[in-house]
């Protein structure tokens, strides 16, 4: 039995740990040939990837670089011939401050915009005309649960990921006609480093609160996300575009 992917060429950004590293295994599971990339070194993600059957190639990846995001999308079709899957997963998100709005610093705010949302427009400009010569292809852009619910006192954060819901429904409606299909998943916090680093040491009171207010009441773990990627990023899903789809236990209904 084939996977839902196999002969599909997939890159996904931000993939040195975390969910990039999930998506990267799950994808490559149903048969997608593996690009990843990073600012960090990949290789670890390549290497898992090969341990369990699959092929992966490690790029350099600054998404924040249009140069940096030709160099993989080359490297991506030097490599396998075509893409036909971008996982658009890099972003700014552990490690980041909080505080009241108008405290923010300036200088994060603009860090975070470059990478959450001028760093998806690259990456889709990156691959784009390869997907068309492919004859289509699949972008699943990572927004948030705190684009739609609102995020308090990380106004930089819950902005770039509304953007990138922006983005998806435009892009949508421009490159549908190459049978270029654009959607984005909105996952509640997931269990990972970043989470970890995003709450510190609020972490568990955190994670107690997101539980208590969705219907399904555990916290989500990367491995409740890999279904809805694979499913945006396969022909199951090749009549869907431009959609949102929320992964966040039914905190908010659309």
């Amino acid at each position: 039995m084939t996977g839902q992917l196999e002969g599909k060429v997939a890159v996904i950004t931000g993939a040195a740990r975390g969910l990039g590293r999930e998506y990267a295994l799950r994808l490559a599971a149903e048969g997608a040939a593996m690009v990843v990339g990073d600012v960090r070194d990949c290789e670890e993600t390549a290497d898992a990837v090969a341990a369990a059957g699959g092929r992966a190639l490690s790029v350099a990846l600054d998404v924040t670089d249009m140069a940096s995001c030709a160099a993989m999308a080359a490297a991506a079709v030097a490599e396998y011939g075509r893409i036909d899957v971008l996982i658009n997963n890099a972003a700014l998100y552990g490690g980041l401050s909080s505080g009241r709005f108008d405290t923010l610093d300036p200088e994060e705010w603009n860090r975070v915009l470059a990478v959450n949302v001028t760093g998806v427009w690259q990456c889709c400009k990156a691959v784009v005309g390869a997907m068309r010569d492919a004859g289509g292809g699949a972008i699943v852009n990572i927004s948030s649960l705190a684009a739609v619910y609102g995020l308090p006192f990380s106004l930089h954060y819950a902005t770039s990921k509304a953007a990138v819901i922006g983005i998806t429904r435009s892009l949508a409606r421009e490159l549908g006609r190459d049978w270029i299909r654009v959607n984005a998943v909105a996952p509640t916090a997931v269990m990972t480093e970043g989470t970890e680093e995003f709450f510190g040491d609020k972490l568990e009171r955190a994670k107690a609160m997101i539980a208590d207010g969705q219907t399904l009441k555990r916290n989500l773990e990367p491995g409740d996300l890999a279904g809805t990627i694979v499913y945006l990023a396969s022909d199951a899903s090749r009549f869907v575009t431009g959609q949102t789809i929320m992964v966040d236990g039914g905190t908010v209904y659309l």
